[in-house]
């Protein structure tokens, strides 16, 4: 979603005084969506949206919670597959994946690269 448009969305939901009060369970998917999808920092994101980080710290955390209790249609699984020369294990050095555009990922052990993988999932 274009982020202009996310903005005047956004700005629907303003009362007096600036506040958001956000009543769209689509719109909380949509701010979810695009703060995922932002490359650029947090500051980044506020300022393009023209929100404050204290008032929408709390959106995006709500946004969150929706989706885990499924409030949100489920993406679409998304597999990762790892070849095998991408992956190796030694006792010495733990496991190595090699990321996006050749970037290297060390894991003293295979439980913290669950955890990785369960948090970019």
């Amino acid at each position: 979603m274009d982020i202009e448009v996310l903005k005047k969305k956004i700005s629907a939901f303003r009362g007096e005084g600036g506040r958001l009060r956000i009543i769209d369970d689509q719109l909380y998917m949509e701010i979810l969506y695009s703060w995922e999808q932002w490359t650029g920092t947090a500051k980044d994101f506020y300022k393009a949206i023209s929100v404050s980080k204290a008032g929408f710290a709390a959106v995006i955390g709500k946004a969150k919670r929706m989706r885990r209790e499924g409030h949100f249609p489920a993406e679409e699984f998304k597999e990762v597959k790892l070849l095998e020369s991408e992956v190796s294990s030694s006792s010495n050095c733990g496991t190595e994946v090699i990321w996006d555009n050749g970037k290297v990922i060390r894991f003293q052990n295979v439980d913290l690269l669950i955890d990785f993988l369960k948090k970019v999932s």
